[in-house]
């Protein structure tokens, strides 16, 4: 197997969704350090920018949620 083939399979494995997870909650991190620096200048472009971030973060993680689902993750918190 390629090392190409094994990052792949990586990704979609139920290790690589959940350090997804992480990477994205990570970053999360910033846009609501982004989001209170834009509030307290009273930048609306920054704002929206944080906002319309933190909205692909949530979408994100739903479908990585999804994929650990259909992986059959049977952790207790994901139902």
């Amino acid at each position: 197997m390629s090392a190409l083939n094994k990052a792949k399979g990586f990704k979609k494995s139920r290790t690589g969704t959940y350090l997804s997870i992480g990477t994205t909650a990570f970053g999360a991190v910033s846009v609501l350090k982004q989001a209170r620096m834009a509030r307290s200048e009273h930048d609306t472009l920054r704002l929206v920018d944080a906002v319309v971030s933190a909205a692909a973060i949530v979408t994100g993680v739903a479908l990585l949620v999804r994929e650990l689902k259909r992986l059959g993750d049977d952790d207790v918190l994901l139902g």
